[in-house]
């Protein structure tokens, strides 16, 4: 009994050691979009304070393309000690299985959700010169194009995409999709008049909206947000209950052990309630997430179910 007991004891003293060891070399935390974007904003900002609590380099490995997949792969196929992480979103996440005929991952199976970061709407942007100023004139305008209308997304599967689709559908216009790989090259192209509109979220816009180059028309968010009060949302603009938020968390690899999994989780949700962490991100348009890993999991199988089912009513499949 005694010896037992002892034994028990040793094994206990040796995974809290382990816990507390974690992490023993840098974190590399994968960006599925390029630099500028809001996922690799959202990613420094984190690592910034993340490599004081843990006494390591933080470094953010951009990996764009494949609508995300490209760089959640990545993560899915890393070790599973928690030291690779990945930010992963609402496409390569929770939309993915309803519309790629194949994945190079499982992400129910392969992919460990540790936090979620933030959530933002998505913004209908055009170009400065577009005689459109509200959701109807451009609803108006789109219809007149005759099918010659393009859309930019920041991806194939993303919610910029998705967002513009399910749009599509109950303002009964018609659009022709342009993926590209994130919402820099997105809204580049949105600004030369590649394409004319795109749905994403506001911070990778707005130095061209400051610049005078593109303009935003609304909101996807249910109520108006307090960063962008002045912004009416599709909801009010004549299609009530139009909702489509992007969110975004990180990831480990599955079999990641739950003692770093616990740890990684403690020290996100106690950077993002630090004041100057939140007001930068509160700058960016983000709100700000939190919470256990199970609440995630829970919100993602959420997100998978609200958005299969119109996924398939729209008849989005992706090669």
């Amino acid at each position: 009994m005694k010896r037992t007991i002892t034994l028990a004891f040793a094994f206990g003293l040796s995974a809290a050691a382990m816990a507390q060891a974690w992490p023993t070399k840098p974190v590399r935390i994968v960006v599925p979009a390029p630099a500028g974007s809001s996922l690799d904003v959202i990613a420094r900002t984190l690592g910034d304070k993340l490599k004081d609590r843990w006494q390591q380099p933080v470094v953010v490995d951009n990996k764009p393309g494949a609508g995300g997949m490209l760089g959640m792969d990545v993560v899915a196929k890393a070790s599973p000690d928690g030291h690779t992480l990945g930010i992963g979103f609402n496409g390569p996440v929770a939309f993915g299985p309803y519309m790629y005929k194949k994945m190079p991952y499982d992400p129910a199976k392969d992919l460990l959700p540790v936090v979620l970061t933030t959530s933002q709407p998505n913004v209908l942007a055009v170009q400065a010169s577009n005689p459109a100023n509200t959701l109807p004139e451009f609803v108006a305008w789109a219809r007149k194009q005759g099918g010659k209308l393009s859309y930019g997304s920041v991806g194939n599967g993303s919610s910029s995409h998705l967002t513009m689709e399910l749009f599509k559908s109950v303002a009964g216009i018609e659009a022709v999709h342009v993926p590209y790989s994130g919402s820099p090259p997105a809204g580049t192209s949105l600004a030369a008049g590649e394409t004319q509109a795109l749905f994403t979220v506001a911070p990778a816009l707005l130095p061209l909206v400051q610049g005078q180059r593109v303009k935003l028309i609304a909101a996807t968010s249910a109520q108006r947000t307090e960063p962008m009060k002045n912004l009416p949302t599709v909801d009010e603009s004549g299609y009530p209950g139009f909702e489509a938020l992007a969110w975004n968390g990180l990831f480990t690899a599955a079999g990641t052990p739950p003692d770093a999994v616990n740890r990684i989780n403690a020290d996100v949700n106690a950077v993002m309630k630090d004041p100057a962490v939140r007001e930068l991100l509160a700058k960016q348009g983000l709100i700000v997430g939190g919470g256990t890993p199970a609440e995630f999991k829970a919100f993602i199988d959420s997100e998978g179910k609200k958005w299969g089912a119109i996924i398939k009513k729209v008849g989005i499949t992706i090669d």
